[in-house]
């Protein structure tokens, strides 16, 4: 279970996300047999997208983060819901790269060059969406840029995740701190030294560093207050309902094609990999209705 904790400063003028994420990695990592540099990557990916699903409004909102890099790893997927529950995957879960000139696990070089996205479903007609160029691959550094250029509102964003010899994450987490209308100079200048004293949030959640402690810390100097925190997971929302559709949405031809080959079709779950096995007549059931 992981935790966000949002808070804002007493003039209004700043507002900051803060998310605990290991266990939400670590079950990716479960999930997906990712290699080190690959748990790093989604581990990265999930947590902006749970920070910036918990922006969302309503209920039924979603939001979707892809990034298209060329890099080894392939594409990354991660879908958000307003609560922040999260799942993700990526093209190539195994790939291991050697590590950065930093002596870190390499981020950048496993996305790649490329673009990205930010979709956002509110339910009604086409979802939002945002395109950005890809900044560093390093996932948090593109956030930042996505907010600044698709959304007007100067943002910096921080992610980490660290990993042991076996790839399993040991700690993980992130922060989305935002400007709001009305910010001063000091309060600008303030925040700006605030954040030099937290250089990596992974360090903090592996020193056991409380969620009140880092805010106290990024907020340090201003008053603030935080007004909400809850629990979030890693959690996927894949049904034999939704397979059923998916199955009636290839058309009668495709469908017809599978019985006649006279063999159960098995579905994946590209997020949880969870299995679905339909048998011939239950696909005969399938093609009746979607001839309906």
């Amino acid at each position: 279970m992981g935790k966000i904790v949002r808070a804002i400063t007493a003039d209004g003028s700043a507002r900051l996300f803060l998310e605990i994420s290991t266990d939400i990695v670590q079950r990716a990592h479960n999930i997906h047999s990712t290699s080190k540099t690959v748990t790093a990557v989604l581990g990265r990916a999930l947590t902006a997208a749970s920070l910036m699903g918990c922006m969302l409004k309503d209920k039924k909102d979603s939001l979707t983060l892809q990034f298209n890099g060329d890099g080894p790893v392939g594409s990354v997927l991660c879908v958000s819901d307003y609560c922040g529950n999260v799942r993700g995957c990526v093209g190539d879960p195994k790939v291991e790269l050697p590590p950065n000139a930093q002596g870190k696990l390499d981020v950048g070089g496993a996305v790649g060059k490329g673009t990205f996205y930010v979709a956002k479903d509110m339910g009604a007609g086409e979802p939002y969406v945002g395109l950005c160029n890809i900044v560093s691959g390093e996932i948090a550094e593109d956030i930042t840029q996505y907010f600044v250029t698709s959304e007007q509102t100067p943002t910096v964003c921080a992610l980490g995740v660290r990993c042991d010899t076996e790839a399993n994450c040991t700690s993980a987490g992130g922060y989305i701190l935002q400007l709001l209308p009305g910010a001063t100079e000091d309060t600008i200048s303030r925040l700006e030294e605030n954040i030099g004293l937290i250089p990596s949030i992974s360090k903090a959640v592996a020193m056991e560093k409380s969620d009140e402690f880092i805010i106290s810390t990024l907020f340090r100097g201003l008053e603030f207050e935080i007004f909400d925190e809850f629990d979030t997971e890693y959690r996927c929302s894949c049904s034999r309902e939704g397979y059923e559709k998916a199955l009636i949405s290839l058309g009668k031809d495709e469908l017809s094609e599978m019985i006649s080959e006279g063999e159960p079709i098995e579905m994946t779950c590209r997020f949880c990999d969870n299995k679905q096995l339909f048998s011939v007549d239950e696909l005969k059931a399938l093609l009746s209705q979607s001839e309906k």
